[in-house]
């Protein structure tokens, strides 16, 4: 299975977050590809900015780089693939993960109740 982690999930995964529930045998399994988007490394830096995370991206990327997991960059077709989804819910950082896991054919793994409304394989974690 090709995983893109939600930003929280990240986190909780390097924090070992009991909310993780079953998708930690997803995310630990070796057979599984695990991927960050650039995206969450962007928004960690946006809220962890403003006060309302307290996280670093420096940290955090050598934690990605240590567990192996890929890096995803934006690329046309992501944002193409954003113009198109529906309005659900108002998370611009949501919408572009989103948007990434429909194009690059990945599960996205998220806490986000929203994210089975658009039209992606989602794991529902929690």
């Amino acid at each position: 299975m090709r995983l893109l982690l939600d930003t929280h999930v990240l986190l909780w995964w390097f924090e070992d977050d009991r909310r993780l529930g079953r998708s930690r045998a997803l995310i630990a399994d070796p057979t599984n590809d695990v991927s960050i988007s650039i995206v969450s490394l962007w928004e960690i830096a946006i809220k962890s900015r403003i006060g309302k995370l307290n996280a670093n991206v420096g940290m955090t990327e050598r934690q990605r780089v240590h567990e192996g997991f890929d890096l995803l960059d934006v690329r046309v077709p992501h944002l193409e693939a954003l113009a198109a989804l529906p309005h659900h819910h108002r998370d611009p950082f949501d919408h572009l993960l989103i948007a990434q896991a429909q194009v690059e054919g990945l599960t996205f793994v998220t806490a986000d109740r929203h994210a089975s409304l658009y039209p992606v394989d989602v794991v529902a974690v929690g």
